[in-house]
């Protein structure tokens, strides 16, 4: 076992989860091998043709990740790992946080073709083509945003995708309506956490009357100048917003998640053209982190 690999408890709690399909030339090569090699390229960020020779054929590691991307393995698997970790008390619901960070987009994941030529009679492997690929132009160039709800053991549970200039608030409510949990034994997964949090940015009122809707408990400060307008309305204003400055001092966990997902350099930096692969490596990695004890 190499530095970064799955250690044998990881496996064991993976291996139960993967696809058992069989490709018409044979037999899938070694999961675990190829697991292997996607977490190294993932940890290092360096090029896939420079994959150690360890891992197999370059193409064969790529193509595996490629695939699971498009057709939703990652996604599978990060479900059933959650309901795991649920099932066994793994997961804090007593707070969850939502946040985002900007990623730099190297300038070897730009240029992707806007429409990908059929070719006739050639059956291809789902791909979730986006116009944009969630790229985003700034001043310092490229830029893409990943958008998450953490839960309060710093682990991700809810990750979604957009352009760098795309705003926190209006993807507040797509980020938290990701979240299910579902459960081994059947039954409705779970999509409620105990307390919600986020910073000022989140502050809106169309995010706070579908809070309520939910009957989901929030900690969000409200900015200076809307609770100046509100007092200036006087009973037109609404009530004050509710805030507990107790809990909201568990809002760094959501940040310390971030800072866990960019450990891994494909995180820090987008090095995948495609927007479902680089949500395929951001699954993969958050997989990785609930598999550890």
């Amino acid at each position: 076992m190499g530095r970064g690999d799955l250690t044998q408890e990881e496996w064991a709690r993976l291996k139960l989860h993967l696809p058992k399909s069989v490709k018409r030339e044979g037999r899938w090569v070694s999961h675990r091998r190829i697991i292997n090699g996607i977490l190294y390229r993932n940890r290092t960020g360096m090029p896939w043709r420079d994959l150690p020779a360890r891992f197999g054929k370059w193409k064969t590691v790529y193509e595996r990740h490629r695939r699971w991307s498009a057709d939703g393995t990652w996604d599978r698997l990060f479900a059933h790992v959650l309901a795991d970790a649920d099932a066994e008390g793994r997961i804090d619901w007593s707070m969850v946080s939502v946040d985002s960070t900007t990623v730099r987009v190297h300038q070897h994941a730009a240029g992707a073709r806007k429409k990908r030529p059929r070719v006739p009679g050639k059956r291809t492997t789902l791909r979730q083509h986006r116009p944009d690929e969630g790229l985003g132009r700034s001043r310092g160039g490229f830029t893409c945003k990943i958008h998450l709800a953490g839960e309060g053991g710093r682990r991700p549970l809810a990750p979604l995708i957009t352009p760098g200039q795309w705003a926190d608030s209006p993807q507040f409510i797509p980020v938290v309506d990701r979240i299910r949990v579902g459960r081994p034994g059947g039954g409705s997964p779970r999509t409620r956490p105990d307390q919600l949090g986020g910073d000022k940015a989140y502050s809106s009122r169309r995010n706070r009357s579908y809070l309520r809707r939910r009957q989901i408990k929030h900690t969000i400060p409200e900015p200076k100048n809307k609770r100046a307008n509100r007092q200036i309305r006087g009973s037109r204003g609404g009530r004050p917003t509710g805030f507990d400055t107790v809990i909201y001092k568990r809002r760094n966990e959501v940040e310390r998640t971030i800072n866990a997902l960019k450990n891994s350099r494909a995180i820090a930096t987008r090095y995948d053209k495609r927007a479902y692969i680089f949500h395929g490596t951001l699954t993969l990695v958050a997989i990785r982190l609930w598999l550890r004890p």
